[in-house]
Formats: C-alpha cells, structure tokens, sequence
C-alpha cells in the first residue's frame, strides 16, 4: 500500500496540481492509517504489507473510531478520512477497484470561532521590541505588518519573492495560495514602509525573484521560523493569549469586517473559494457587538 500512496500522492502533485501542503498532510495522514492496520494485522498479505483490495469499511470506522478514544479531535478525524476517501476514490478512477468508503461521512467538525486579536493588541504587537539584532528587528515587523497588513497565509507569506510586491500600487500578488489561485490583495502603507527597511538593511536583496522573508543568511524562512517569532513576540507585547500567526489572518479579517467591509470583498482577499468560509467571521463580528452592548447599555 506504501507504493500505491506514493503513486496517490504523485498524481495529487502533477495531475491534480494541489498544493505541497496538501500533498504532504494526505501522505502523513495515509501513513498514519497503515501504522494502525498494522498494528492491529489487519488487511496484511503475505510480505506483512497492507492489501488495499481488503480493506473495508469497517477497518476504516474501527480506525476513526481509535482516533477519537486517544483523543484526536473531530477535524482531525474528518481531515483524515478524507485523505482515505480521496485515495480509494484515485484507486477506483485509476484501475477500476472498489471503493469502500464511497458513502462513509464524517462526524461533523466542531464549529470553533477563529480566535482574534482585538485592535489595541494588535498594534501593541506590531509595535513590540524584537530582540537585539537590528536586521532581524526590521525582518519580524516586516513579517507581522505583512501578516496583518494582507491577511496572509504564512505559507503564503514565505513563499513571497520580491517581485511579487507593487509598492506604486499598493498590492501584493499571492501565487502560491492554497488552491493554486493567484490573486491580487491590496497591502497598507505601514506594512510597505517596514518592508523597505527590511530589504535596505538585508545584503543580496535586491534582486526581483529573491525571497522576501529570509534568516540572515539569506535561505528562505521556514512556516515554524515565523510561528516561533510571533510567540516570542507575544511576551513583550503583553498579550496572553496564545493567537497565532493565522490568528493576524482571522484578525485582518475581523477588524475589516467591524469596520463596514463586506463580505465578498474579504473573501476575495482572503482568497477564500466558498463565502461560507468567509462567513464564520460575521460570528466573530457579532460576539464584538454583543459584548460593546453589555458594557455600553443601561440595560443590558
């Protein structure tokens, strides 16, 4: 089965065209899926691997259900099961065999408000110190003004080049957003000014097909180089809650949508395919609203 997801996630890659992330969490998650057959001697053949022919669904729900006894959440398990769906579904299109999770559904995901900063906080983190090392100092607010600025994926944010970036225009072209969709996003003075000052104090940068977020060696910075930043940086801004560097997306978002932008508008920025996406962040606006009242009115 080893062999056959290799294959799965090749053609996720060049036929499909989905995006690294994807291909990588459906391999992981396969993988995990495999481990626990083994584990238990289900579905083996005479080398000890997994035969896919003799899976059925009940390995997949005894699977699911383990998952939710060690604790997994229901997004986890739904992610998971979907990786299985789409491989049998490949297999079934691909060499005709059968599918025996073609109707299985997954238990519905819990429906978890994204978690925003309130604007105080926000500036209080876009201001705070970082650290000693002036260049790195001109990097990490380049990367949270960027972060806010544009309501950017991080995946999004280091895949940035510098020609990627129309500081005439105030836009930024994200080409590597989730879906393979390219789309333009407007991005605030604030956060251009710090990317200036960034790229004058960074050697070698500036040449248009360089990254734009890079360590000092110039290497572009890794998803968890960014998400270790934003932690630290949470300390000197005083901010105890544990947001994250999507939480400036969710953020970004909120903050346009309590100040009158409508929804189509942030879903093309977000680059966001369903408005429902989108819309989760109305529920984030109305809490706003419901706690202004209760500290506002006589008689709340």
């Amino acid at each position: 089965m080893i062999l056959e997801i290799e294959q799965f996630a090749s053609s996720l890659r060049n036929a499909v065209r989905a995006s690294p992330h994807t291909v990588t969490s459906y391999s992981r998650d396969l993988r995990n899926f495999c481990e626990y057959l083994c584990k238990g001697r289900t579905a083996l053949d005479s080398q000890g691997g997994i035969e896919p022919d003799c899976l059925r669904a009940e390995h997949v729900r005894n699977y699911l259900a383990d998952l939710l006894r060690r604790g997994s959440s229901r997004a986890t398990v739904q992610r998971r099961l979907f990786a299985i769906k789409a491989f049998f579904r490949w297999r079934e299109l691909n060499a005709g065999k059968s599918n025996p999770v073609s109707t299985m559904r997954a238990p519905k995901a819990e429906q978890r408000l994204p978690q925003v900063l309130n604007e105080h906080d926000t500036l209080a983190l876009l201001e705070a110190d970082g650290g000693r090392n002036p260049r790195t100092r001109l990097r990490d607010r380049a990367i949270v003004e960027v972060l806010y600025s544009a309501g950017l994926r991080v995946s999004e944010l280091i895949a940035l080049d510098w020609r990627d970036i129309d500081d005439q225009l105030g836009l930024v072209m994200i080409r590597s957003g989730k879906g393979n969709k390219d789309r333009l996003v407007p991005i605030g003075e604030p956060a251009l000014d710090a990317l200036r000052a960034w790229r004058a104090a960074m050697p070698g940068s500036r040449l248009a097909d360089n990254p734009v977020i890079t360590n000092l060696r110039g290497s572009r910075l890794t998803a968890r180089a960014v998400q270790k930043m934003v932690a630290r940086r949470m300390i000197p801004a005083g901010i105890d809650s544990a947001i994250t560097p999507h939480g400036l997306r969710h953020s970004f978002a909120t903050h346009m949508l309590n100040a009158g932008a409508d929804l189509r508008s942030i879903q093309e920025m977000l680059g966001h395919s369903s408005l429902a996406t989108t819309q989760r962040y109305t529920h984030v606006s109305a809490r706003h609203l419901k706690e202004v009242y209760r500290r506002a009115h006589p008689r709340a």
